[in-house]
């Protein structure tokens, strides 16, 4: 952990990153104009993957050398991790693991192509967009475990329709048994991360305010109350 919270704050062992001037107000009204005539979800992550494929991006393979350069190991781990992603095309969401036949790097790539800013990732054919387009936080797909831990570094405002958004997520994961603790940004970690969050000079002070935030957090994990409901609005940003 201390590796990699000095890659975000030594600018000698920071990586390269493409800069994006993006602001995130401009941002939601542009999105929110490409799904205005979608009626159904599925048509408006349609809208929003063929805005995506049409958007001028930098090309793929130079954001997909930036994520390659990130990524401490380009193996997946041996644990359980799943990365979500969108069909650009067909809409459908995509879970991309261990086991799926789908290396980390494309993998990852995939599930952060900002529609309209990235380019969408191409696997096997098929281009993919942000899972983010699907949910949040998509903290549905933790169902199945005790403890769940939810990080959501914008808040969790959801900016797409879902069929699954996060208050219904954790509603659910609770009433299975799971413990649920959400973490949003603190005031401090909002002004660090700003108007932009895609800007690279950002990581500095984003890390900073981040892991101040998160050494202050006080959670308390009790198996006694299976139904507890613990909510700490705050995140830990690095």
């Amino acid at each position: 952990m201390d590796e990699l919270y000095a890659w975000q704050v030594e600018p000698e062992l920071q990586t390269t990153e493409i800069a994006v001037n993006v602001d995130l107000e401009s941002f939601v009204v542009e999105i929110a104009g490409v799904m205005r005539n979608a009626s159904t979800i599925p048509d408006m992550r349609r809208a929003v993957g063929k805005f995506a494929l049409d958007a001028a991006t930098v090309p793929e393979p130079e954001r997909r050398a930036v994520i390659e350069s990130r990524l401490p190991s380009h193996e997946w781990p041996v644990r359980a991790l799943k990365l979500v992603a969108v069909d650009a095309e067909s809409g459908a969401p995509r879970v991309f693991e261990n086991g799926s036949g789908v290396s980390l790097v494309d993998a990852v790539t995939a599930s952060c192509a900002v529609p309209g800013i990235w380019p969408p990732a191409t696997i096997d054919g098929r281009r993919y967009i942000d899972g983010g387009v699907r949910s949040s936080a998509n903290a549905d797909y933790a169902v199945g475990a005790s403890r769940v831990l939810v990080i959501v570094p914008m808040g969790n405002a959801e900016l797409f329709p879902s069929e699954k958004p996060l208050t219904q997520a954790v509603d659910e994961l609770r009433a299975g048994g799971a413990e649920v603790v959400i973490v949003e940004p603190d005031e401090a970690s909002r002004a660090a991360i700003s108007t932009n969050p895609l800007d690279p000079s950002t990581r500095k002070p984003a890390a900073e305010a981040g892991r101040a935030q998160g050494r202050g957090l006080k959670i308390e994990w009790s198996r006694s109350r299976p139904y507890a409901r613990p909510t700490v609005r705050r995140h830990g940003h690095a």
